[in-house]
């Protein structure tokens, strides 16, 4: 089957918080919108009923005009070929598109590739296959792209005929490419430092390190015997080893790391299953020497100092997975006992070791080790997911503050169950939307659910509401505020693209004969209007557009009905926008906004939010230099600013933590930095990242009782509570006299990790008021996959190790 596969180097969003400010920085050129005086709240704009009602106006000339600005090109490429794309650089419109055709012969991979550039968003492409030589080009490592928009480009090339493997590397957006043969053979794609893009590293199919300073000209080995490798911050490099050889020996590797790119190393961890770097968290799955049980260590100072997760051990049947992670904080689903396909999502301190239980019965399947949890880009604080409810129906449930709370998402105004549903089972009338999970059961779900940083409030998804018809043919739902209510936006399967900002949206039906019609909306989804791109329609592949959403040039890929030419149709809307949006095309929007006669309507994780945003019948192009403007303004604490603490939990329906029975009278404590510390608390602590003030502000204390808590897992030739009596007299002799020097105690406190006298399943119960009701026409996971396993795993799991 012919394949289209996109490289694509998103850019990160992020934001500070103020008083009273305007997020845009001092970019040149860069556009500045400001508040009005008056400083009154307004809306949007109310929505129209959608999907091409009478409501919707058409756009004049639009057909003419996007017939000027439509492009077409074809590439010669045989049977069975593929096609990668990546685009070169931000704003620059270099695209660069590999194809290549292979076919196995006597045991020797024989292969042809074409290189092709284009630098105006793809309307036109020059064959630059000779900047190459001619040169057959591993499809599995792809078109490797510099994340910092460097113009920097690697293609790893076989040459097996004359011995071994070819680098081309490019410095100026692939307008030359200097060859340069490799002295191993590469196991994985060359891994850019994210601080400096001219050393690169990489594993070889022998399992060795290597890395290059030079941007790929010349490589020095570093390592052999290395399983996983991973950049971490200020160029640092963190990886396992297995000293047995073996990398399939999980839970004896070792985990390393160098800070000046190999020169000196340090073992940072030992019985090691795998290992995750995210935010400013290091987070080590470590074996605890009893049967096949590991816990998490968590460092947040680059493997000095460990601590042990406060989340239930798991065994080899089961794992661990860090589904999202900030400078704050960690997202982190625990696989329950058993082939349930279901776990616990917990959600940790800014250390990263106190744990609270967020979501129960988090659906992490067996069958593709698929989850649906993602981050909502386009409104802090937002995260969607799936949960498996006890009568087996899959449902979709919400956050808006980072975990505190989940809900299941409405039901569209303009959206309806069938009557017998309705009728009986009303409280299945609730929007699911479709992510990786109904992916991995073949459903008709071409795209998973679409938000960017720039396009305020957005979201694309599929999803279908409670009745089995629109399950298997799921529609496109649209949300302009974050998920909090949602448009039925288009009738079923689509591809879709978010440009200019979220000023413009594009989709192109999913169906399996050929299409020539792409449908646009400019107003978040409420109206579409349709085109006719060609008079010769093509078998659709995919929709491609430049990373960040800020570009206004679409491209559709496919191919005829020859089979035998890939086809790429790019279309420029920028002339259909005719003006320049102005300052009297913005309103002022608050974020959050649920309860609008409520004084904290909009206060979410301390503070409120107002932005500028277009109005839905203003058409016009925000352009390349839009910069999003806000005003933010602190909330007094309220207990929705606050997680329930260790030993604590929130009822069912209620909003006050209370103790949990289990936990009454007992101290409660937990290993921190090495030593024990006493928790003393009314049950509350503040989610990591709340910015609230005054109001609320319940007593909390941590005592450290100054008895060190060992890990015997980390270091398991460490000191541990299972020492022999008699030893265990000179180790509190050796302890003693260690405790007396401070230089010495301090090393001691940075050498151990936690370990010792509590339970590791002292963690706190956050109960969360999802309806558990089963969708009708979902079916419940298949028995016949829960028996094999899982044989795939996230790239976040700690499962997930080169086999």
């Amino acid at each position: 089957m012919i394949s289209l596969s996109c490289v694509l180097a998103l850019g990160l969003f992020s934001s500070a918080l103020g008083r009273d400010f305007q997020v845009g920085g001092n970019t040149p050129g860069e556009k500045r919108l400001q508040f009005g005086r008056d400083g009154v709240r307004r809306s949007p704009g109310k929505r129209s009923a959608g999907l091409n009602e009478q409501t919707c106006a058409s756009l004049a000339d639009a057909e003419a005009t996007l017939r000027d600005s439509s492009h077409s090109f074809s590439f010669k490429v045989r049977t069975m070929g593929s096609l990668s794309l990546a685009w070169v650089g931000d704003g620059t419109g270099v695209l660069l598109v590999l194809t290549t055709f292979q076919l196995p012969r006597f045991m020797i991979r024989f292969g042809q590739s074409n290189l092709y550039r284009s630098e105006d968003y793809g309307k036109t492409f020059t064959d630059v296959t000779h900047l190459i030589n001619h040169t057959f080009i591993l499809t599995e490592f792809g078109i490797a792209i510099s994340p910092d928009h460097s113009g920097k480009v690697i293609l790893t090339g076989d040459v097996s005929d004359v011995g071994g493997f070819q680098l081309f590397r490019s410095q100026d957006f692939g307008s030359t490419f200097v060859p340069g043969i490799l002295p191993f053979e590469p196991l994985i794609q060359m891994l850019y430092n994210p601080a400096d893009s001219n050393v690169l590293l990489t594993l070889s199919l022998k399992l060795d390190l290597w890395l290059s300073e030079d941007f790929g000209a010349t490589w020095r080995k570093l390592h052999d015997r290395a399983c996983l490798v991973r950049w971490g911050p200020n160029n640092s490099i963190y990886f396992t080893a297995a000293y047995n050889n073996s990398c399939n020996d999980k839970g004896t590797l070792e985990l390393i790391k160098t800070s000046d790119y190999g020169r000196s190393f340090s073992t940072i961890a030992k019985s090691v299953f795998s290992f995750v770097l995210g935010g400013k968290f290091v987070f080590a799955s470590i074996m605890t020497g009893t049967g096949t049980e590991r816990m998490i260590h968590v460092s947040v100072d680059g493997g000095e100092v460990w601590n042990i997760a406060q989340v239930p051990t798991v065994n080899h049947e089961q794992f661990y997975s860090i589904l999202a992670a900030t400078q704050d904080m960690i997202f982190m689903h625990v696989d329950d006992a058993g082939d349930s396909g279901v776990g616990t999502v917990y959600v940790s301190d800014d250390r990263g070791t106190v744990f609270s239980k967020s979501l129960e019965r988090h659906l992490y399947t067996l069958t593709g080790s698929d989850t649906d949890f993602s981050a909502v880009s386009s409104l802090r604080g937002v995260y969607m997911t799936s949960v498996l409810t006890e009568d087996g129906a899959v449902e979709s449930v919400i956050t808006f503050d980072q975990g505190a709370k989940w809900q299941a998402l409405r039901r569209p105004e303009n959206s309806h169950c069938d009557t017998e549903t309705s009728a009986n089972r009303p409280t299945r009338c609730t929007l699911h939307i479709h992510g990786s999970y109904s992916t991995s059961m073949k459903m008709n779900v071409p795209m998973l659910p679409l938000s960017q940083p720039s396009a305020l409030g957005l979201i694309l998804a599929h999803g279908s509401v409670g009745d089995a018809e629109s399950t298997v043919w799921p529609d496109v739902y649209v949300s302009d505020d974050g998920g909090y209510t949602w448009l039925l936006a288009l009738r079923g399967p689509h591809h879709y693209a978010i440009l200019d900002s979220g000023g413009l949206l594009v989709a192109v039906e999913h169906t399996n004969s050929p299409v020539n019609q792409i449908k646009f909306s400019t107003d978040e989804g409420q109206c579409w209007h349709t085109y006719n791109f060609t008079n010769d329609p093509i078998h659709f592949s995919g929709l491609d557009s430049e990373p960040g959403s800020r570009s206004m040039n679409v491209s559709l890929w496919g191919y005829r009905n020859d089979f035998n030419k890939w086809v790429v149709i790019t279309v420029d809307f920028q002339k259909l926008l005719t003006r320049d949006c102005t300052e009297a095309d913005y309103v002022e929007w608050l974020a959050h906004s649920a309860d609008p006669a409520g004084s904290s309507d909009g206060c979410v994780l301390g503070y409120k939010e107002t932005f500028l945003r277009l109005r839905k019948d203003s058409v016009c192009w925000k352009g390349r230099d839009y910069a999003m403007t806000q005003r933010a303004s602190a909330c007094p604490c309220t207990l929705g600013d606050y997680h329930c603490d260790f030993g604590y939990y929130r009822p069912d329906n209620s909003s006050e933590c209370v103790e949990q029975e289990e936990m009454k009278g007992r101290p409660l404590e937990f290993c921190l930095n090495g030593t024990t510390e006493q928790l003393q608390t009314s049950g509350y602590r503040k989610i990591p990242g709340d910015q609230c003030e005054g109001g609320f502000q319940p007593e909390r204390k941590e005592t450290n009782l100054w008895r060190m808590c060992i890990s015997s897992a980390l270091y398991p030739d460490s000191l541990s509570e299972s020492t022999p009596p008699n030893t265990a007299v000179v180790v509190l002799v050796v302890i003693a006299i260690l405790l007396t020097s401070a230089v010495v105690g301090v090393w001691l406190i940075k050498k151990y990790v936690c370990g010792g006298r509590f339970l590791v399943h002292r963690y706190s119960v956050m109960r969360e008021n999802v309806e558990a009701n089963k969708i009708e026409g979902v079916d419940d996971v298949d028995t016949h996959y829960m028996e094999t396993g899982k044989a795939q795993y996230n790239e976040d799991s700690d499962q997930d190790l080169l086999e």
